[in-house]
């Protein structure tokens, strides 16, 4: 088993792009001024996504090349991601080796707790340097060096509470979830719709306060299915594990694929 690390990792790469309708583009290592131009806004903002890119790039072939199974997780705050996570740990270790970074603004609460499964923990926090809303590639590039990627067979980032900015940045992932809580409303895919296309799989959480709410089960997963054909959904409690048996297998099965050398 590994020895348990938590340590802090706070970005130093900041930018700030508030033009309605564009993307976001902190984390790429390039200052952005706010320009009146929408042309130039819009280089500028591609310039920082394609490093980004290139940068989760190399990251994935990094990955491949020692056999990890990278997962990105994403969800809004408050949608029980810590718990879901610790929940999993606690049935996949120790037959996979794992290791985990926690992105936050601010404090280390989410890596403390994982850290207590025995799994290496990186925590990486924003507020020093602006408060980004999400993890780019060069960011996670800093914080897995001191990880053993060749003793590792599963990475999962747990990303910054947002549904909108972590599913326009890659970080070299073999895979999204998208955790979607019942406490959160139906709405929030066909608000958010570009989370829901860009993840592999969504978990929709919390599925023991159902009787307690007036959660649209139906709407919110015809809304899935619209926005994103055929991607699994997972009903789950992480308080109460149900429905966890689904989620379990697909997650072994995409380890085993790459352990053995598979795409991911």
């Amino acid at each position: 088993m590994f020895a348990t690390v938590c340590r802090i990792f706070q970005t130093r790469h900041h930018s700030k792009f508030h033009e309605p309708g564009h993307r976001h583009p902190h984390g790429g290592g390039a200052q952005v001024t706010h320009k009146r131009s929408g042309t130039r806004e819009i280089k500028v903002v591609q310039r920082v996504l394609d490093a980004n890119d290139i940068m989760a790039d190399q990251l994935r072939r990094r990955f491949a090349h020692d056999n990890v199974f990278v997962l990105n997780m994403m969800s809004s705050p408050g949608s029980g991601k810590t718990t879901t996570l610790e929940k999993t740990l606690a049935h996949i270790m120790p037959r996979y080796r794992t290791a985990v970074v926690v992105g936050d603004i601010c404090t280390t609460n989410d890596a403390d707790r994982l850290a207590a499964s025995g799994a290496p923990v990186v925590q990486i926090n924003t507020d020093a340097f602006g408060g980004d809303c999400h993890l780019a590639a060069h960011v996670v590039e800093k914080a897995i060096e001191g990880l053993d990627l060749e003793g590792l067979d599963l990475l999962i980032v747990e990303n910054i509470g947002n549904l909108v900015c972590p599913a326009e940045f890659d970080i070299g992932e073999d895979a999204r979830v998208v955790i979607l809580s019942v406490t959160e409303g139906e709405d929030k895919p066909a608000k958010y719709p570009l989370m829901f296309r860009e993840c592999d799989i969504t978990l929709l959480n919390k599925i023991d306060l159902l009787p307690y709410l007036d959660f649209d089960r139906e709407l919110a997963l015809a809304t899935i299915g619209q926005i994103h054909p055929h991607m699994p959904v997972f009903e789950i409690s992480a308080k109460t594990e149900a429905g966890f048996d689904p989620w379990l297998a697909w997650l072994r099965r995409s380890i085993e694929h790459k352990v053995r050398g598979g795409s991911g």
